[in-house]
Order: structure tokens, then C-alpha cells, then sequence
């Protein structure tokens, strides 16, 4: 019977080889694979305002294979809010070499500038490498009071405002992450609102946290409760069809001068006229 054995043996060894190698699929993963020439394209050039993560790996190598699945978790906790991104040192060695990478799994870590690229050097698992990314996620969102609502609201009147009605007493990541999007930081603005705001609470009939409403129109006419899930992906898709709105509202100023805003604060037309 030993002959048999040996045989079987034999049949497996390619499912096992198959098996040993770190295949990053698009289908199964959240995980961007990158190679080295478009590095600059997709991470390089957006240092100014967006934070990514490089995981570089061997592809026959046992500790990269097994930290696969816990870097993908990564990518989808933070899905559409930073770029979770790998390279394969196996097909890109000279890279990796020029990055100071010794060993694999290693993680570098790209905040936005002025801030240096840095290697990550805590627990290879998933909280602490999304604490870590998050950390450096840039914030144009505005935490509102009751003395700035009203020039909040009334600046930019062709620009969306998307406002969080929430028990904390900070922007979460989502927020964050929707306020600097490369489309929105232009064309949208995000206020933050804490539960301890009762006077805008009231004015906006907030009554269950958290709450998401958005204003629009030239004299905030038009306001709109978001109905759906709280996740970055579905918000932003709610954002987006207004989002274009709030485009093309600068000017040349006289002579070709400097440029001038056409939406200067007027608190007036959206503050609400006291019932009688």
C-alpha cells in the first residue's frame, strides 16, 4: 500500500503549492495591489491631503500568507476613506530595497504632508494598524455652535451642507473622511453638531442621535433627513448627485485682479422667522 500513498502524497503537492502563495484577489479583497511604477500615481501624488498603507510582501513567504486575511479586514474597515495598498517585493525587489525594507510583513504608513512616510511598528493586527491610519486622517469638517450655524449655513449658498447631529463629542472617521473626499472638500461643507447644541437641536427638530441632514438651495429651503446606513460608502452616494452643485462659485475680482467669493456669509436668508 505504501506505493498508493506516495502517490497521493504526489497529487497534492500543486494544490498545496497553489495554496502557499499570497494572491491578492479583486473579487475577495479590498486590498489595492499596486507595482512599482505607478507608486507615485496612486499614493505619491495625493500626499497633500489623503493618508494610505503599503504592506510589502513575498509572495512564498509563510508570515506574509497568513497576514493576508487580517490586513484585508484593514482595508475593509476603512473601504473609500484611505488607500490600504500592497506590494509584492518578490516582483519588485529593487523597490523595495530603495523603501528599506528588510523583512516582509512590513507596513509603511503615508500620512499627508509635511509629515514622513514611517514604518508601522506596532501589532500586525487589524485594530491597531486602523488606529494607526486613522490617526492621520485630515478633517474639513467644522464643529458647529449656536453662533456659527448661521454663517456656516448662509456662506457658499451653492454649496451642499451636510450636517451630523451626534452624542459624541467628535468627528468620527466617516466624517472625516467624507469631508476631505477629493470632490467634496471643494464642493460640499460639513458641520458637526454635539448633543449638548440644544438650541440647533430644536431648530432642525433633532430628536435621536445620530442624525444626518442635509441643506441646500441658494436660501437653505430645501432640507433632506438621511434615511439610509451609516457607512461611508452609502453616505457619500447620498452626497454625490448635489455635490456638483457647489462648483465654479469664484470670480475674477475687477481688472483681473484677485479672486473674489460671490457667497459672502448673509445670515439672513437662512435664519428661520419667529413664529407668532
Amino acid at each position: 500500500m505504501a506505493p498508493v500513498r506516495s502517490l497521493c502524497l504526489l497529487g497534492m503537492l500543486p494544490a498545496l503549492g497553489d495554496a502557499g502563495k499570497v494572491e491578492i484577489q479583486a473579487m475577495k479583497h479590498d486590498i489595492m495591489q499596486i507595482q512599482a511604477p505607478t507608486f507615485d500615481t496612486i499614493i505619491g501624488k495625493f500626499r497633500d491631503s489623503a493618508v494610505s498603507s503599503l504592506w510589502f510582501f513575498k509572495e512564498d513567504n509563510s508570515a506574509d500568507q497568513k497576514f493576508l486575511d487580517e490586513y484585508n479586514k484593514v482595508a475593509v474597515d476603512l473601504k473609500g476613506m484611505a488607500k490600504v495598498c500592497a506590494i509584492s517585493c518578490t516582483e519588485f525587489p529593487v523597490f523595495c530595497d530603495k523603501q528599506g525594507v528588510k523583512e516582509t510583513p512590513t507596513i509603511m504608513i503615508y500620512p499627508p504632508n509635511p509629515v514622513p512616510a514611517f514604518k508601522y511598528e506596532g501589532k500586525m493586527e487589524q485594530k491597531g494598524i486602523t488606529g494607526k491610519i486613522a490617526r492621520f486622517m485630515s478633517d474639513n469638517s467644522q464643529k458647529l455652535t449656536k453662533d456659527k450655524i448661521d454663517t456656516f449655513l448662509s456662506t457658499d449658498p451653492s454649496k451642499p451642507k451636510v450636517l451630523l447631529f451626534s452624542n459624541k463629542k467628535s468627528s468620527p472617521l466617516m466624517w472625516k473622511a467624507l469631508s476631505v473626499d477629493t470632490v467634496f472638500k471643494r464642493t460640499v461643507k460639513f458641520g458637526f453638531i454635539s448633543e449638548d447644541e440644544t438650541d440647533i437641536l430644536q431648530r432642525f427638530k433633532v430628536k435621536k442621535f445620530p442624525t444626518v441632514i442635509m441643506q441646500r438651495g441658494a436660501k437653505g429651503e430645501t432640507k433632506e433627513t438621511y434615511k439610509g446606513e451609516l457607512k461611508f460608502m452609502a453616505l457619500k452616494d447620498f452626497i454625490n448627485p448635489y455635490a456638483e452643485s457647489g462648483m465654479g462659485d469664484k470670480m475674477a475680482g475687477p481688472a483681473g485682479g484677485k479672486e473674489e467669493t460671490m457667497e459672502g456669509a448673509k445670515p439672513w436668508l437662512v435664519q428661520e422667522v419667529p413664529e407668532l
